[in-house]
C-alpha cells in the first residue's frame, strides 16, 4: 500500500514543480512586458518634451530675430531721417546761397552803374575846379593891380593886425577872469566841500577787538573748556583767537585784533554749541568750514557793496578785496564805511563840479584798497593798491587817483584831488577814527609777523591783548632742541626791535599727527 502512494506522492510533487515553475515563467513574461511598456512610454513622454522645448527655442529665435530686425530698421529709420534732415539743409542752403548770389550780382550792377555816375560827376567837378581857379587867379591880379601890393604882403599885414588886437582882447579877458577867480574861488571851494558834506548822511562804525559770545547756559561753558581744557586750546590753536570764560553768566567773551578771526571763532563756536559735538577734531573740522563760509561772505558783501553804489565792471579780485575791508578798520573807522562814505562824497563833489561821477565814486571805493592786501610787503598802501589796480587793468585815472590820495605820486587828472579832499572829509568827521586802537593792532601784526619770519614756522597768534605769542611750527622741520631755541630766539629779538608795555611770553607749539582712513 505504502509503495502503491509513494509513486503518486512523487508524480505530484512533479506535477506541483511544474506548475511553480509554469507559473514563474509567465510571471516574467508578464513583468517583462510591463517593463518593456514602460520603457516604451518614458521614450515617448520624452520625445514629446523634446519637441515641445523645440519648439519654444524655434520660437524664442524667432521673437529674438523679429526684435533685432525691428531694431535694425528703426537704427536705419533715423539715419534715413538724419540723412533726409541734411538733405534739406543742403538744399535749403543751397537756395539761400543762390539767393545771395543773386543780390549779389545785382548790387554789382548798382555798384557798376554808380560808379560810371560818380565818374561822371568827377570829370564835371574837376571842370569846374579848375574854372574857379582860373577866376581866382584874375581876381588876384585885379586886386594887386588897384592895392599896389602882393598877395603875401597883404596877407603878413593883415595878420599882425589881427595878433595885436587878439592878444589885447586876452589879455583884458584872461585879467578879468583872474580877478573873478581870486574872489570867488575859496567860496566856491568852501560852498562844494559844505554842500557835499551836507548831502551825505555819516555813520559811525567803531570796530573793537573783543566779541561777546552769548550762550543759552553755564553749564555749555564746561563742554567748551573740555577735559583739562583741551577743548578750548584747540579752539584757539584753530582760530588764533583768545577765549575768555569767566563769572560773566551765559557769555563768552573772544578777543583778537583781526575781526576776521573773530568771526570764524564766533562762527565755529555757533556751530559747536547748536551740534553738541565738542572735541578736537570736530573743532579743526569746524573751524576750516567756517574759514571758507567766511571767504564767500567777503565775496558777497563786495558784490552788494559795488551793486548798491552803482559801480560795475569791477575784477572779481577787487570785488573781494572790497569785501574784506569790512574785517578791517583804519585808526579805528570801519574801512569799508569809510570807502563807501568817499565813494558818496567823491560822487557828489564831482557832480558839482562838472566831472565824471561814475569814475569819481569808483576811485572813491577803491582809494584804500591797498590797506586789506593778502600779503602785507613794505610799500605804503595807496602805492600797494595803485599797483593792484594796474595789475587787475583799472582805469589810469583811478589808478592814478589812488596813488595820489597821499600824495606818494604825481596827480595826473582832477579825479585824484577830489579823492584825497573827500578821504581827508571821512576821516576828520569827529568821532571817526582812533589813533591809540590803530598804533595797538599795527604793533599785534608786527609781533605776530616777526616770529613768522623764522624758519619752519607755520602759524602765528598775538592772543592776551599782545601779552603772550604763540607760534605754531611744523614737527618735520623743527625738533625739540630747535624749538625751544626758536622761542629765546624769538623773545631776544622781540627786546631788540620793539617797543611795548610789560612783557610777552612766547610759546612755540610742536605737534606730530599721524591721519590714516579706513575705507
Amino acid at each position: 500500500m505504502i509503495l502503491l502512494e509513494l509513486p503518486i506522492f512523487i508524480a505530484s510533487l512533479i506535477i506541483g514543480a511544474g506548475a511553480f515553475v509554469v507559473g514563474a515563467a509567465l510571471a516574467y513574461i508578464f513583468t517583462h512586458r510591463n517593463i518593456r511598456r514602460s520603457a516604451h512610454n518614458i521614450i515617448k513622454e520624452a520625445e514629446a518634451e523634446a519637441e515641445m522645448i523645440k519648439k519654444d527655442k524655434i520660437l524664442q529665435a524667432k521673437e529674438k530675430f523679429l526684435q533685432l530686425k525691428a531694431e535694425h530698421e528703426k537704427v536705419i529709420a533715423e539715419k534715413n531721417s538724419k540723412i533726409a534732415q541734411t538733405e534739406n539743409k543742403m538744399k535749403q542752403r543751397e537756395s539761400a546761397l543762390s539767393i545771395r548770389f543773386e543780390e549779389a550780382q545785382r548790387q554789382k550792377k548798382d555798384i557798376d552803374i554808380a560808379r560810371e555816375s560818380l565818374t561822371s560827376q568827377v570829370t564835371i567837378v574837376e571842370q569846374k575846379s579848375e574854372e574857379l581857379e582860373r577866376m581866382h587867379k584874375q581876381q588876384v591880379e585885379q586886386l594887386q593891380a588897384i592895392s599896389g601890393m602882393s598877395a603875401d604882403e597883404a596877407k603878413a599885414q593883415l595878420i599882425d593886425s589881427l595878433k595885436e588886437e587878439a592878444k589885447t582882447q586876452a589879455m583884458s579877458y584872461v585879467n578879468e577872469i583872474m580877478d573873478e577867480a581870486k574872489m570867488t574861488a575859496n567860496r566856491e571851494a568852501k560852498r562844494v566841500v559844505i554842500e557835499t558834506i551836507q548831502r551825505v548822511a555819516t555813520e559811525t562804525a567803531i570796530e573793537n577787538s573783543v566779541t561777546v559770545f552769548h550762550i543759552e547756559n553755564d553749564e555749555m561753558k564746561g563742554r567748551i573748556i573740555g577735559r583739562e581744557g583741551r577743548n578750548i586750546r584747540a579752539l584757539e590753536a584753530a582760530t588764533g583767537v583768545e577765549i575768555i570764560v569767566d563769572d560773566t553768566p551765559e557769555a563768552i567773551v573772544l578777543s583778537a585784533f583781526d575781526p576776521v578771526r573773530r568771526e570764524v571763532a564766533r562762527l565755529a563756536l555757533h556751530q559747536l554749541v547748536t551740534d553738541g559735538r565738542i572735541h578736537p577734531a570736530r573743532i579743526e573740522e569746524i573751524v576750516t568750514k567756517v574759514q571758507k563760509q567766511v571767504e564767500e561772505e567777503i565775496i558777497e558783501i563786495g558784490k552788494r557793496t559795488t551793486i548798491d553804489l552803482g559801480v560795475h565792471g569791477l575784477h572779481p579780485e577787487l570785488v573781494r578785496l572790497i569785501g574784506k575791508m569790512k574785517y578791517r578798520s583804519s585808526y579805528g573807522q570801519n574801512l569799508l564805511q569809510h570807502s563807501r562814505e568817499v565813494a558818496n562824497l567823491c560822487a557828489i563833489m564831482a557832480s558839482e563840479l562838472g566831472l565824471n561821477t561814475k569814475l569819481a565814486k569808483r576811485a572813491g571805493l577803491l582809494h584804500d584798497i591797498g590797506k586789506v592786501p593778502d600779503d602785507e610787503p613794505e610799500l605804503p598802501h595807496a602805492i600797494l593798491g595803485m599797483k593792484l589796480a594796474e595789475k587787475l587793468k583799472e582805469k589810469p585815472e583811478v589808478c592814478n587817483a589812488i596813488g595820489a590820495h597821499h600824495d606818494e605820486v604825481e596827480m595826473a587828472s582832477l579825479i585824484a584831488p577830489i579823492v584825497q579832499v573827500c578821504d581827508a572829509i571821512s576821516g576828520a568827521r569827529p568821532g571817526a577814527r582812533r589813533e591809540i586802537v590803530e598804533s595797538y593792532i599795527k604793533r599785534l601784526k608786527d609781533l605776530e609777523s616777526l616770529a613768522l619770519s623764522y624758519p619752519g614756522v607755520t602759524k602765528t597768534y598775538a592772543i592776551q591783548a599782545g601779552r603772550e605769542l604763540r607760534v605754531i611750527v611744523g614737527s618735520e622741520k623743527v625738533n625739540d632742541q630747535d624749538a625751544e631755541q626758536l622761542s629765546l630766539d624769538i623773545a631776544k629779538k622781540i627786546q631788540d626791535e620793539m617797543t611795548y608795555p610789560g612783557q610777552i611770553k612766547i610759546t612755540v607749539i610742536r605737534e606730530t599727527r599721524a591721519v590714516n582712513f579706513a575705507k
